[in-house]
């Protein structure tokens, strides 16, 4: 397991190494910080590590400089045997990650940075990170309470998108001996009103019992499903479940039966990350090639 913890060192960015660090415990990883060099221009001057302009000049006194921050902060919060190494990259911080990710397995980065953006806004590096990454991007702020992972909502609309969630959720519960709670909304305002009949909650919670025992039948008892009906949108009603129960982990697919290409980030994943405080681990489905896409 190779995890790559995008840092800009604020007191923000460093829960993304603790809970990496608890990551890499479970399945034996090694946890690799990050942090991708911006040019002088672009940065304020508090930014700058207590340099002046003229050592900025220096590249290799620069790389020297944020390589020592790194295996700074790496040392204090990650436990020797887990940490891998620090990687250094140089531009725009959203296009570095994704580079520098291709041969990784997870992103584990916060959503608040030294820029200050509100979780409302998620941050501008955070959400391009989650548009654009082709692997895992767990997003975790400061109030997420990750313990061991072992309490997870897992969402579903039923679509084959939605299936790439289960096996991410299934390998951690796995090595956390945890629980799963499999989610899904029934949302009235999906449907004209002749349509929206309460019988469909049946339909729905078998078909999540289908889903069970197709992805989930090695926990046995420890996962449950569960159907939300509501005149709320999706990410409305599962937002206000989340708020309601303490799980430490949500996962979900980043695009579901709405067909929303990714480049939009799907409006009820994008919504949950911005309004929860609970860790969520985005997995992005595969893509279809043009014969999948014909069959």
């Amino acid at each position: 397991m190779r995890i790559l913890v995008p840092t800009d060192f604020s007191e923000l960015s460093i829960k993304a190494l603790k809970v990496a660090n608890s990551y890499a415990k479970l399945f034996n990883g090694k946890v690799y910080p990050f942090h991708s060099h911006v040019p002088i221009t672009e940065l304020d001057e508090p930014y700058a590590l207590g340099m002046s302009s003229q050592v900025y000049q220096d590249y290799e006194e620069i790389e020297s400089s944020i390589k020592e921050k790194l295996d700074s902060i790496g040392k204090e919060h990650i436990d020797p045997e887990y940490f891998g190494k620090t990687l250094i990259g140089t531009g725009n911080p959203a296009q570095s990650i994704i580079v520098e990710s291709e041969d990784f397995d997870v992103i584990i980065m916060s959503t608040h940075g030294r820029t200050g953006f509100t979780r409302f806004l998620l941050g501008s590096v955070a959400e391009k990170v989650l548009r654009l990454s082709e692997i895992p991007v767990m997003v975790v702020e400061n109030e997420s309470k990750i313990d061991s992972f072992n309490n997870i909502l897992v969402t579903t609309d039923f679509s084959d998108n939605a299936n790439a969630a289960y096996p991410q959720a299934l390998k951690i519960a796995q090595k956390t001996g945890g629980s799963i709670t499999l989610l899904h909304v029934l949302s009235f305002e999906q449907f004209d009103e002749e349509e929206a009949d309460i019988s469909l909650k049946n339909i729905r919670e078998q078909r999540l019992h289908l889903i069970e025992k197709e992805y989930f039948h090695e926990l046995d008892d420890k996962v449950k499903s569960k159907v939300i009906v509501s005149d709320d949108s999706p990410h409305e009603a599962i937002i206000k479940y989340v708020h309601s129960n303490p799980f430490n982990l949500i996962v979900m697919s980043t695009v579901g039966r709405t067909g929303l290409k990714y480049l939009m980030l799907g409006s009820t994943t994008a919504n949950v990350v911005r309004y929860v405080k609970t860790a969520v681990l985005s997995v992005r489905p595969e893509k279809k090639t043009t014969e999948d896409e014909n069959e």
